[in-house]
């Protein structure tokens, strides 16, 4: 079956929303307006349960189908955060809000659930429940460890858990996703060298922590190269290296910082042990201090085999077999839905919204065109499992 008719209705509506969101981007777990936004279309709609304040402004909704069901409650997954981005679209939807832009597409996400949320409130055409998840601070705040660490999973009975993000690498109304790894688990460190600072005419009355510096970022690049599996995928990158203010002058200390991203846990705790090895051992050997801080961040987005499977099957069920993926490539961006899939098996799946203007650029929009397809995956991932005559 193509795009769910009834879904399809809604298109006008969902775009109304979706620029409203658009206009009114909130960061972090601030989400208050957005959050109150969500609440009012779901009391509109109908749903039977709506809880607020998890996670600070997070929403869970409940709409209940025909019967007892078949024992799975199903949670969809929408996050609702913007970026600390100034936006350059000009267009008369743009963020009303200095310094803070819908560049990652969040704004379609809760739209696209919303639509779905309509729909399956109007219909009914489901046994048991579903579940409906709308999240702050996805954008660095790891809002859904913060509601998972509340008991969503546990308080509302979910068996499994869907997310979809948009994709501007894929032709608009396809489908892709893969299971296993599916995005990496990112990390970061902070590497501060000490050494005794001085005149650039003496260096022999000095401690040089640049040349140290050097050393370490230097050997950093071995890790990968010579510590790590080659048929497995990681990336250790040195991002940024301070020293020095002014041309005669040895600094007094010296700074690295970088990024880690992994798939496998193994490899995740090995890069973490040698990037401590490599900048201790380099600092002793040019006789400076250091100190490493590593800021451990999402882990790696694990797709369920099974349910992958299964979301794949939904998807072609919207958009045809052509037009759906599902072995796709990973991804080494990182997402915070991973805490979600570490606590109950589920599929994150991408949409194209059409190749152009990538994410978190500040001329980036949301092609509410795509949305009908989002709210009718969403519709069919829960009549699918949950259908009324189970």
């Amino acid at each position: 079956m193509p795009v769910v008719k009834r879904i399809a209705d809604y298109a006008e509506d969902m775009k109304r929303w979706r620029q409203q969101l658009h206009k009114h981007p909130e960061l972090l777990f601030d989400c208050h307006q957005t959050s109150t936004f969500v609440i009012d279309k779901l009391k509109e709609f109908g749903v039977d349960e709506i809880h607020e304040k998890i996670a600070k402004t997070g929403v869970v909704a409940v709409i209940n189908g025909q019967g007892e069901g078949s024992g799975t409650t199903l949670g969809l997954r929408a996050d609702m955060d913007a970026l600390p981005m100034q936006e350059t679209t000009g267009l008369e939807h743009a963020s009303i809000y200095e310094g803070k832009m819908h560049a990652c597409g969040h704004d379609g996400h809760t739209t696209m659930l919303l639509g779905a949320a309509r729909y399956l409130a109007e219909t009914r055409n489901f046994s048991g429940q579903v579940v409906l998840i709308f999240q702050p601070a996805e954008e660095g705040g790891g809002g859904a460890e913060v509601m998972v660490k509340e008991g969503i999973m546990d308080r509302f009975g979910i068996t499994e858990v869907y997310a979809m993000h948009i994709s501007t690498e894929a032709c608009a109304g396809h489908f892709y996703t893969m299971p296993g790894a599916i995005m990496a688990a990112v990390d970061s460190f902070e590497i501060n060298i000490k050494g005794l600072g001085g005149h650039g005419a003496s260096p022999q009355n000095t401690v040089d922590p640049l040349v140290a510096g050097v050393g370490i970022a230097t050997a950093i690049q071995t890790i990968i190269s010579r510590n790590h599996d080659p048929r497995q995928d990681a990336v250790c990158s040195v991002t940024q290296f301070h020293a020095g203010t002014t041309h005669n002058v040895i600094a007094e200390t010296a700074f690295i910082g970088g990024t880690i991203r992994t798939f496998d846990k193994g490899d995740r705790q090995m890069i973490l042990r040698r990037l401590r090895e490599v900048a201790e051992g380099q600092a002793s050997a040019y006789n400076c201090e250091v100190e490493v801080k590593i800021e451990e961040g999402y882990p790696a987005t694990v797709n369920d085999p099974k349910k992958t499977e299964f979301a794949v099957e939904a998807a072609k069920e919207v958009v045809g077999e052509s037009a759906v993926n599902g072995n796709t490539g990973k991804e080494l961006g990182a997402e915070d839905f991973a805490f979600m899939l570490e606590a109950r098996p589920g599929s994150y799946v991408f949409l194209g919204q059409g190749e152009g203007i990538g994410v978190h650029n500040p001329k980036f929009d949301f092609n509410d065109d795509i949305s009908p397809y989002g709210a009718s995956f969403f519709a069919r991932i829960v009549e699918r499992a949950q259908p009324v005559d189970a």
